[in-house]
């Protein structure tokens, strides 16, 4: 299981290839939106924003989310880990219920070419 230090470290590299897009991703990523990010087994959540192509982790508490974010993420740890390292594929994931993915329907169609 992965820890919430391992978590944290895969939202900081997702925030680092984001950054380094181009194309659709740059443009999917370039919101400025809430963001939470709930690590099921851990019963963690990492809250922030989605701007200017980058996520920010701006907290970090035990339990689900405190508030509703614009764009909300729920999954394991371990799927976390492997989606950021290029091991699960988010579509998939998401399609089979490991990954939940919750936005605004616009977001979602700009989020879209991230799958």
């Amino acid at each position: 299981m992965a820890t919430t230090q391992e978590c944290r470290s895969a939202l900081d590299t997702l925030s680092g290839n984001l950054a380094k897009a181009n194309g659709d991703v740059r443009a999917a990523t370039a919101l400025n939106r809430s963001l939470s990010c709930h690590v099921t087994d851990l019963d963690t959540t990492f809250a922030g924003r989605l701007h200017h192509g980058r996520i920010d982790v701006t907290d970090t508490h035990d339990g689900p989310p405190r508030d509703k974010a614009e764009i909300r993420l729920a999954m394991t740890g371990d799927d976390l880990v492997a989606l950021v390292a290029g091991e699960l594929n988010f579509a998939k994931a998401w399609a089979g219920g490991r990954v939940r993915l919750e936005a605004g329907f616009r977001d979602l169609l700009k989020l879209r070419s991230l799958l």
